[in-house]
């Protein structure tokens, strides 16, 4: 293993390094994210580490990617929607912000959200959030990765 696989996502997800992978998709990798204070929150990562835009990519390509982030998404909705009563919508988020690579957030949201955040982006979360021990991704949410991957795999075997 070449280092710290956080500090390359794709190309780590490339050599089939990146614990985080949930499925390989056809213009990239469906991850579920490192942390899960909002659980099922997941993470397309486009398969060109040097693409920073979607823009950037050829034209059939962006296709892919924006088919494979509606399949993300609508996994992401049926694994929460299973799982937790409380669940209310995925928000999906293209930013590029902090990142220099072509991503997409997958974010659920639920009923039981603090009120003061419910009907607000996700980034006003208190920055601990982040960090906290608590939401780090790890064996409790193992249960979540494999019904978001089966939900993928459901939808793409579909016609």
């Amino acid at each position: 293993m070449r280092g710290d696989w956080r500090t390359d996502r794709i190309g780590a997800a490339l050599r089939g390094e990146n614990p985080t992978v949930l499925r390989r998709l056809e213009s990239g990798f469906a991850v579920i994210g490192d942390v899960q204070f909002l659980p099922g929150y997941s993470v397309l990562l486009a398969d060109e580490p040097g693409v920073q835009r979607l823009s950037e990519l050829p034209r059939a390509k962006r296709r892919s990617f924006l088919s494979d982030m509606d399949q993300l998404g609508e996994a992401v909705e049926r694994a929460c929607r299973r799982l937790d009563s409380g669940f209310r919508r995925v928000n999906l988020e293209i930013l590029g912000n902090t990142d220099p690579f072509l991503h997409v957030h997958v974010w659920p949201r639920f009923e039981w959200e603090p009120a003061e955040l419910v009907g607000r982006p996700v980034w006003l979360y208190p920055r601990d959030r982040w960090s906290d021990e608590r939401f780090r991704l790890d064996p409790r949410h193992d249960v979540l990765r494999e019904t978001i991957g089966s939900e993928l795999d459901r939808l793409r075997s579909m016609p």
